[in-house]
């Protein structure tokens, strides 16, 4: 209904009130608030599968979209309870915003057949891939079977810790919501050139707070860190995990320990949702600083947008860099 058809109602029943009934005056002010919707445009209905999507989206859409993220920002994202809540959600989005290369599979195709809603569907213009912005590392060849451990053939899934992926994403987003909501063209147009503005300085001084540690060798629990690590000039050490989404035995942690204890690590990084002993001993045994680390906006209280997000890693690496030089001196 639109904003003419329901102020003639609001007329027709503000003359019928005073002529059959005659209410007191705060009558009108409920009325008037419950015939409001009528006339308002309805935001436009997003729900993406992570929490850094979410992020995107709402830098981009601002207060024209209504976002809500599947998983939060302290799970891990491979492994989600398909709940009939999402369901819910789902049946009433406009766009769906996936992160892609698998890592979704093994919930996310439940939940869209269970939503009902055709506009999400694959293939429709609803049902956004942001993958489809990136070039993905670590493209599996060959056969590829669960002995491998949770390995993703179409590439790492953690893209979105790469600002250059962020960057190609929140383009893309743009492109999307623009088709889908032409009125919205030059809004969406409009916050991604401030958004870009924002990052690329952020990712200068990014760079410039990691340009002494270039080349440093750093271990991870999981393949999260890998696009970060990667644009930054960090090196990877090893993994503690043996094979992806298995938890490493300890024979395969001792010959790890082995094979880094010359590498001169500092830093472990290590994803909050995972359990943290085999860490902790690799850190020990090698005289390394285990981070902690959030690895999605929402993964710490302070962390609400994608930039925070960043600059906690950057911030907790070079603190931890810092430390140990001082100490070894």
């Amino acid at each position: 209904m639109d904003t003419a058809l329901s102020g003639v109602i609001f007329a027709w029943l503000q003359r019928a009130a005073r002529r059959f009934l005659k209410p007191p005056p705060a009558f009108f002010v409920v009325l008037s608030f419950w015939l409001w919707p009528l006339g308002a445009s309805a935001a436009f209905e997003v729900v993406t599968t992570t929490t850094d999507l979410a992020a995107l989206v709402n830098e981009i859409g601002g207060d024209r979209v209504n976002v809500v993220a599947i998983c939060n920002g302290i799970e891990d994202p491979h492994y989600v309870q398909a709940r009939p809540s999402y369901m819910v959600k789902l049946s009433r989005a406009d766009l769906l915003v996936l992160v892609g290369l698998d890592l979704e599979v093994g919930w996310l195709p439940a939940l869209i057949s269970g939503a009902r809603n055709p506009r999400i569907n694959p293939g429709r213009a609803g049902h956004l891939d942001a993958s489809a912005a990136i070039t993905p590392m670590d493209v599996q060849h060959g056969p590829i079977d669960r002995a491998h451990g949770d390995v993703h053939p179409l590439g790492n899934p953690h893209y979105w810790l790469d600002p250059e992926n962020a960057k190609s994403v929140a383009k893309l987003l743009a492109e999307r919501l623009a088709v889908l909501d032409v009125d919205g063209r030059d809004l969406y147009q409009r916050n991604l050139d401030a958004f870009l503005r924002r990052l690329d300085k952020a990712q200068r001084d990014w760079s410039e707070a990691l340009a002494p540690y270039r080349g440093a060798p750093v271990v991870s629990y999981h393949k999260t860190f890998d696009y970060f690590l990667a644009r930054f000039g960090l090196k990877t050490s090893g993994y503690i995990e043996e094979r992806p989404g298995i938890p490493p035995a300890p024979a395969s942690v001792a010959r790890l320990i082995g094979r880094i204890r010359n590498d001169n690590v500092k830093a472990v990084f290590h994803e909050q949702y995972f359990d943290r002993e085999m860490s902790a001993l690799v850190g020990r045994k090698i005289g390394a600083t285990v981070l902690v680390l959030p690895t999605s906006v929402g993964g710490e209280d302070n962390i609400t947008n994608y930039e925070q997000l960043i600059d906690r890693l950057v911030t907790a690496f070079v603190a931890t860099m810092k430390l140990k030089t001082t100490k070894s001196k």
